[in-house]
């Protein structure tokens, strides 16, 4: 049976991310991948004269631009991917559409996404995965450059500036890694290459996650602290012969939702196989007919925020008024956690059964 991934690489300037690209295509390719890349938009109009200064376009123009014109290449590849002799196609993104909110204001992308009649969830949440490579011009200083893309003007504050606004953008997909400059690059491009082996199954998919349980935070403290995305998600679990752990999810914002189906199975206290794929809504609602009727739907607010370039989410269940579950999802069982020091931890609770959705949905206690 077919399959078709899509990868978003993002990141600020000179983040390696051409780099990344070419050596993803290199590896993929010598495991049976059909690789297909999407140059990035935006370079593509500039280096042909259409640019978003001087004489030419407004950005906000011009921002309308990129986004009819990428909107029209994902479109075509994926066409494209369905009609190629190929069983397993990834392709590769250079930017996504919620890029273009990096340039514009919050009303102005709002304004972009209702003239191609898109809400800000299915622009974002299409992709299987979103990896932010971070611009040398932070923690890799002495490597920053402009040389290598003609289109690039940014200087090393400039270039910062537009990582984290990039970061804050896409924060909220439901597979969004940051991916730093704490190794020399050879490592940073092994950090990039495991995230898309884990979303592949290669050689299986795993999830190495660390669980804290604490203080139910207020969201308008917590969007004082650091920029937030708040997600609504309603998830369910089925009936299982297998003793694996399998739910649908709704996921989404300000009534826009896309939906997921998911199978895990424990190997270890941090590890887990994880199975998961897009659904459709009528297909979600007919899983629903198989609920375990046994556990509670889990109605929760999920808070998704970047802390020193760790990627965490907080859950706000609907039935606790004072205590929250944090997770954050690493690539590695031994990577160096830094905690938010805005959020007070009442313990560590990665290996304790009770704090595991599955769990929480019968007892509907923290």
């Amino acid at each position: 049976m077919k399959k078709i991934w899509t990868f978003v690489i993002t990141g600020g300037p000179c983040s390696g991310k051409t780099t990344g690209m070419s050596i993803i295509e290199q590896e993929l390719s010598n495991l049976g991948y059909y690789v297909l890349i999407i140059p990035e938009t935006a370079t593509e109009l500039i280096s042909t004269g259409i640019r978003p200064f001087g004489k030419s376009l407004d950005i906000f123009t011009f921002q309308h631009v990129v986004l009819k014109k990428q909107i029209q290449k994902e479109q075509l590849y994926q066409e494209v991917a369905q009609k190629l002799p190929y069983e397993k196609i990834v392709i590769i993104l250079d930017r996504g559409i919620v890029d273009s909110k990096i340039y514009v204001s919050e009303e102005q992308f709002q304004q972009l996404l209702e003239q191609c009649s898109l809400s800000e969830v299915e622009a974002r949440d299409r992709y299987d995965a979103v990896l932010h490579l971070v611009t040398a011009a932070d923690g890799a200083e002495e490597f920053y450059t402009l040389s290598n893309n003609e289109a690039r003007t940014e200087t090393a504050e400039e270039a910062r500036k537009l990582d984290k606004l990039g970061i804050s953008c896409w924060t909220g997909h439901p597979r969004f890694r940051v991916i730093n400059n704490s190794t020399n690059f050879e490592g940073k491009m092994e950090k990039l290459l495991n995230e898309i082996y884990s979303v592949l199954g290669e050689p299986i998919p795993l999830e190495i996650e660390r669980k804290y349980l604490i203080e139910k935070p207020k969201l308008e403290t917590l969007a004082k602290q650091t920029d937030i995305t708040v997600v609504d998600i309603v998830q369910t679990y089925l009936k299982s012969e297998n003793n694996s752990e399998i739910r649908v999810r709704q996921r989404g914002q300000n009534g826009s939702f896309s939906y997921y189906f998911t199978e895990k199975r424990k190997i270890s206290p941090t590890k887990r196989i994880e199975l998961e794929r897009r659904i459709t809504e009528k297909e979600y609602i007919r899983y629903l007919a198989s609920m375990d009727t046994s556990r509670n739907s889990i109605v929760k607010k999920r808070i998704c925020f970047v802390y020193n370039a760790q990627y965490f989410e907080v859950d706000l269940f609907e039935f606790s008024d004072d205590k929250a579950v944090m997770e954050i999802e690493l690539t590695n069982e031994n990577s160096t956690i830094d905690l938010p020091k805005f959020i007070n931890v009442i313990c560590e609770v990665t290996d304790d059964p009770k704090y595991q959705n599955y769990n929480i949905a019968k007892t509907q206690t923290l």
